[in-house]
């Protein structure tokens, strides 16, 4: 499957959403946390109202690989591509409306990428048990 720009995590605002209001998920080399979206907000006269509901939106992934947990910036390349592949091979497995965050750590880049998305994959289970594709 593709990974698609609207999968993606950018305004600073998501990613302070899902640490503060999500819950995470220790999978060793990496922390996944979770959340359901915000819900989409327009501005009126000064005023946020929610948006009209509508079909949900797609799951989507935020990825951080930070110099003091990872190391240089080739390393923290490496990691942010093998969690964004990750998500990408297994994204049926979380369920539309939801945003994760990977956050990786030093000892990513160590393991194999299988073991990685076996990871991923034991923690989506886990988490989402009822989204099994």
């Amino acid at each position: 499957m593709r990974f698609r720009a609207e999968q993606h995590l950018r305004r600073p605002l998501d990613f302070q959403h899902v640490r503060t209001h999500g819950r995470r998920h220790d999978c060793g080399a990496f922390m996944l946390w979770y959340a359901r979206q915000r819900p989409a907000v327009t501005p009126i006269a000064e005023a946020e109202v929610p948006a009209a509901p509508s079909a949900p939106a797609p799951s989507r992934v935020g990825v951080v690989a930070s110099r003091s947990a990872v190391g240089n910036a080739v390393q923290r390349a490496r990691a942010k591509r093998r969690l964004r592949e990750a998500f990408r091979h297994q994204q049926t497995l979380v369920p539309p409306g939801h945003d994760l965050l990977l956050v990786a750590r030093s000892a990513l880049n160590r393991l194999e990428y299988r073991e990685i998305e076996q990871r991923f994959v034991t923690a989506c289970r886990k988490i989402f048990p009822s989204a099994q594709a």
